[in-house]
């Protein structure tokens, strides 16, 4: 093959590899004629409904990360407004959220360096994640979220979970300034710093929580439709915000949220072409390959939760581009990092939303919020400030006790040894590592548990009959100095495979009496370029030791594998192609078994017989 035609078929099949199933790029929401009054009657409602706990969740989570409030409703805002015009999904709601927002604060936990640089860095990050996105959805990343163990999601909630509550901790108890943030990155370190520090524990702080928290519980019993959230935060506000903000009592000095102005809703735009640039995206590329990460996966198990409701077809590459879409936005606007939030998306869903216009609109109705907390501020309204942090505080680790997800974690333990070591794993991983390295310690137990199963291909021992039928055989009786081993192989012959397969069929050759391997591949799939080579070095070690090697049963995937690599034409050696001889049998739709029969032909033309035992190869763990 020549070096140009050799770039003209890599051109064809990455042309082909990107033509399945084609990213959108193009911004839309669907035909707009069939927009009705009542779809846009049943948008606005459930916009409105989801603002009321985007608004709140948004600074909640902002306080997670350890940032200002205003990156919180930014973010919330843009991507809320970008999403569903690349999304694939009608109902996702696209905002910072309770693990990525944790994620953040750890980096940075662990980062002291870094942390005073958060204005500067923020924009780069989020850039970085939406380029990560983005180049997953090009290049179908997504598909591969399949085969992560949702184990590994329940795990790191779990976990996650028990990080922000003990973070929140911090001022609920008024430890703010007593906790060495910079030791609070893992688990441990956050428990000992509380320890230490608890005779310092303020009760107002704890009477606001316990007050505010009171209230959630109430609405979230009796008024189950209301939005229990953000009715107790305004609620606390209402009722401690003004005693702080007028020093009544011991409620003087106690730690409140700052209102922004507008001045402040001016984005900082990332510099690309600043000295050290190169540095600082090597520091956050790990955080935000984690963060885009975590946000496809999300956003994929939220959108199929739904749509096992309503029936409608998603596509996961191109909601992992409006991910990356959304960042992009969020980055220019000067927010946080965006995913897919499961609150607001299902509560979007259950408030009777019917196209994509839906979280749009709530972006809208955000960021008019957002521009009237700033025009407060410009007026000495200043709102934010009536915030008691402890009030948000009590609120966040309430909707935090939501991420143990009980019934999830009981399939986990109870389904499979593989999947409660996967949930056991991920979530110690996320206590004693920062998160954003946890969920890639899950990822890789997870995949190694996999990859351990799929990498046993399955050998069974087959015969013909004396009808002339290819059957598995039953029994053990043992056959009397066989010449001919037909190894009937199913499963997969991807590279994790190979190694085990190439060991079993060299313990079978060691048998003297063996001098035809017939190797049936009609049930092998995903042959790879290290299973080629295997299959490669089986032959030269076969033909080293005078025995044939022959293959029936290939389907035209795996010839056209063995073809492309080269090795076609090591593997028909000693066959006369002119007098029709072969070493390679296709198979035959119509007749399975067929492919089998010439090449036991074949094999009895190599031996120079007409005639020969016959052994089917079995595997002897299968057998005792």
């Amino acid at each position: 093959m020549s070096f140009g035609h050799f770039i003209q078929k890599s051109y064809r099949n990455t042309r082909d590899y990107f033509a399945e199933e084609k990213i959108d790029f193009i911004p839309h929401v669907g035909p707009l004629r069939d927009y009705s009054k009542a779809k846009l009657s049943s948008d606005m409602r459930a916009a409105l409904n989801v603002t009321l706990l985007a608004l709140p969740q948004a600074i909640a989570y902002a306080a997670i990360a350890g940032l200002d409030v205003i990156y919180g409703v930014v973010c919330s805002a843009v991507a809320a407004m970008i999403a569903p015009f690349f999304s694939s999904s009608r109902y996702n709601v696209l905002g910072p959220t309770n693990a990525t927002a944790f994620m953040l604060f750890s980096f940075f936990a662990v980062n002291p360096d870094l942390k005073d640089r958060i204005p500067e860095l923020l924009p780069l990050l989020v850039v970085l994640i939406a380029v990560c996105s983005t180049l997953g959805a090009i290049l179908k990343v997504a598909d591969l979220l399949q085969y992560v163990s949702r184990s590994v999601l329940v795990g790191y909630m779990a976990g996650a979970a028990v990080l922000i509550i003990g973070n929140q901790l911090k001022p609920l108890l008024g430890l703010s300034e007593f906790v060495d943030i910079e030791k609070t990155g893992t688990f441990f370190g956050l428990v000992w710093e509380l320890l230490k520090s608890l005779v310092h524990t303020d009760w107002v702080p704890l009477v606001i929580g316990v007050v505010t928290l009171l209230i959630y519980l109430a609405f979230k019993r009796w008024k189950k439709r209301w939005p229990a959230f953000s009715i107790a935060l305004v609620l606390g506000s209402a009722i401690f915000g003004p005693l702080i903000h007028f020093n009544v009592g011991h409620f003087g000095g106690q730690a409140v949220f700052s209102t922004f102005g507008f001045s402040e809703l001016v984005p900082t735009m990332p510099s690309f072409f600043r000295e050290g640039i190169f540095n600082d995206i090597s520091a956050l590329m790990g955080l935000a390959l984690a963060i885009a990460f975590l946000a496809s996966l999300e956003n994929t198990l939220m959108a199929k939760s739904i749509s096992s409701q309503t029936g409608d077809k998603l596509d996961a590459n191109q909601d992992m581009l409006s991910i990356g879409v959304a960042n992009l936005g969020s980055a220019l606007a000067g927010g946080m990092p965006a995913s897919g939030s499961l609150t607001r998306s299902m509560l979007n869903f259950n408030s009777g939303a019917a196209t994509k216009a839906a979280p749009f609109y709530t972006g809208i109705f955000t960021l008019v919020l957002v521009v009237l907390i700033a025009w407060s501020s410009e007026t000495g309204l200043n709102i934010i400030d009536y915030i008691p942090k402890a009030a948000l505080a009590v609120l966040v680790i309430a909707v935090s006790f939501s991420l143990f997800n009980v019934h999830q974690i009981r399939i986990c333990l109870r389904s499979t040894g593989d999947d409660a070591l996967v949930i056991w794993l991920t979530f110690l991983a996320t206590l004693l590592v920062p998160l954003h390295v946890a969920i890639f310690i899950g990822v890789a137990i997870s995949i190694t548990l996999f990859l351990r199963k799929a990498s046993k291909p399955h050998l069974a021992e087959y015969e013909f009959n004396e009808t002339g039928e290819l059957r598995e055989r039953e029994g053990k009786n043992a056959r009397v100095i066989p010449a001919i081993s037909i190894v009937h192989v199913e499963g997969d012959l991807f590279f994790g495979a190979s190694e085990l397969f190439r060991t079993q069929i060299q313990r079978t050759v060691t048998d003297p009496a063996i001098k035809v391997i017939i190797l049936r591949l009609k049930n092998a799939r995903h042959l790879d370029a290290t299973s080629v080579m295997a299959l490669e070095d089986l032959n030269h070690f076969m033909r080293r030791k005078g025995l044939f090697l022959l293959i029936s049963g290939a389907t035209k995937d795996v010839y056209k594998v063995l073809k492309r690599s080269g090795i076609l034409e090591e593997l028909q050696k000693g066959a006369d192609r002119k007098q029709g001889e072969s070493n390679i049998f296709l198979t035959m739709p119509s007749n399975p078994n067929i492919s089998t029969r010439d090449a036991l032909k074949r094999a009895q033309q190599l031996l120079g017989t007409k005639e020969a035992d016959v052994r089917i190869f079995y595997d002897p763990n299968k057998h005792t």
